[in-house]
Parts: C-alpha cells; sequence; structure tokens
C-alpha cells in the first residue's frame, strides 16, 4: 500500500493510540479521518494532523452505518476504538457486558462490513485490527474484554483468505500496556510493575507498517508473543508460570 495520498480512517482517533496513529499516517502523507465521541477532542487531534473529524459513538447500533456514510472511499480502515473493564465477570452489570460487545466487536465488524466491499471494487485496501494481548493469552478479571479480542483476531485471521488476491490485506497488532488514558476510562488503574507501559507511538507506528506492508500479525513490544505462543504450544507450563507469577 502507497501512503501518500492514501484516505485512512481512523476509530478511536481522538486521544491515546489513535490519535498517534492519525499524525504518523499524516506524516506519511496520507488523508486521515477520524472518529471518536469527544468532539472537541476530535478537532484538536485534526488541528494536528490535518484530518477530517467524524463525530460518532460506536456503541450507538447506527454508529457504524453513519461513520461509513461520512467517510466515503477509504483505502486503509483501522479499527482502534474500544473500551475496558476490569473486575469479576460474576458483579459485572449486564449493560456493561453489552457495552463491549457492541464497540469492541459488533461496531468492528459491522464497520468492516459497511467498507469492505468497495476496496474489493477498487481491489486496493488495508485491514488494520487493533487486538490485545489480552485477547491472546486472556487476562484475569478481563473476560469479556478479552474475549471480544480474541474474537476480531480470529476475525481477521478468518477474513485474510477470503480477500487474499483481491488487494486487500488484513493485519492486527496485538498491543500489551500502553501508557494511554485506556486504564483511567475503564475504572481501575494499572498498578502492576512489570510489564512496564509503553508510548503509544510504538504501537501507532506498528499500525503503520501494517498498513504499508500487509503484515499479517503484531505484538506490540515484540517479547510478549512469547507468553502467547507458549500458551499455544505449551499450554500446561504456561498455566503453571501463570499460577506462580500472575496473568
Amino acid at each position: 500500500m502507497e501512503l501518500a495520498g492514501a484516505t485512512v480512517l481512523v476509530t478511536g482517533g481522538s486521544s491515546g493510540i489513535g490519535r498517534m496513529t492519525a499524525e504518523r499516517f499524516t506524516a506519511a502523507g496520507a488523508h486521515v479521518v477520524v472518529t471518536g465521541r469527544d468532539e472537541a477532542a476530535l478537532q484538536g487531534a485534526c488541528e494536528r494532523t490535518g484530518g477530517r473529524a467524524i463525530v460518532a459513538d460506536l456503541a450507538d447500533p447506527a454508529g457504524a452505518q453513519r461513520v461509513a456514510e461520512q467517510a466515503g472511499d477509504i483505502d486503509v480502515l483501522v479499527n482502534n476504538a474500544g473500551i475496558g473493564h476490569a473486575g469479576a465477570f460474576a458483579d459485572m452489570d449486564p449493560g456493561r457486558v453489552d457495552a463491549l460487545l457492541d464497540v469492541d466487536l459488533r461496531a468492528v465488524l459491522h464497520l468492516t462490513r459497511l467498507l469492505l466491499p468497495g476496496m474489493l471494487t477498487r481491489r486496493r485496501g488495508a485491514l488494520v485490527f487493533v487486538t490485545s494481548i489480552a485477547g491472546l493469552t486472556g487476562v484475569k478479571d478481563e473476560a469479556v474484554y478479552a474475549a471480544t479480542k480474541a474474537a476480531v483476531h480470529t476475525f481477521a485471521d478468518s477474513l485474510r483468505p477470503e480477500v487474499s488476491g483481491h488487494g486487500v490485506s488484513v493485519s492486527t497488532v496485538a498491543p500489551g500496556v500502553i501508557d494511554t488514558p485506556f486504564f483511567a476510562r475503564r475504572g481501575a488503574a494499572y498498578t502492576r510493575s512489570f510489564p512496564r507501559p509503553i508510548a503509544a507511538g510504538r504501537v501507532a507506528d506498528a499500525i503503520v507498517l501494517a498498513a504499508r506492508t500487509g503484515r499479517p500479525h503484531q505484538v506490540v513490544p515484540r517479547w510478549l508473543g512469547l507468553p502467547a505462543r507458549l500458551r499455544g504450544g505449551a499450554p500446561g507450563v504456561y498455566r503453571s508460570l501463570e499460577r506462580r507469577f500472575g496473568p
């Protein structure tokens, strides 16, 4: 994908990973469209990128339709918007379960469904899904969030062979702990001393690389891919280490 002159849609583009991603694509010469719920924050992002803002709540079933209609033809879709939750699943409010499913999974599927046909017709496109290490390993007290991210990862793996040979790439980028407002917004601060949070710009760089090269999968930071591989290849060993050192 040649990014200079491409049109890129970044969901959740008002702060954190999304905002840094928009800036990185702008630096690469792309035209950026950002979406989010906070109009003032979106305008701030657009002032830094010269991009266009679409105010939309992806928790609303009509949100994805509204974004797709206003965005127009898109070359690169970065499905980044997401919300989190920390706490025991047994104590989780049903409305919060639905909110995570709506934003972190349903909106991703519907927005992709709406924009993919145009990419296939033009034989040009890149789909980048921001997942999470939680979706690759599972994380205590984040069961629903981890489940949505695992579902998105599997969706991307399933979609990739469908569009192979049609000029459209499908990539996932799985961040670990990132220094963004995400933890404050989920209602529980990150308190562990290890792994330490890394800058959102590192994830943004991986997203841009995915769009440019079509690389199927990246974990950021890269070393976190090791426990994910261990869980898949030696689940008994992984569970033993998890019990000893925590998720």
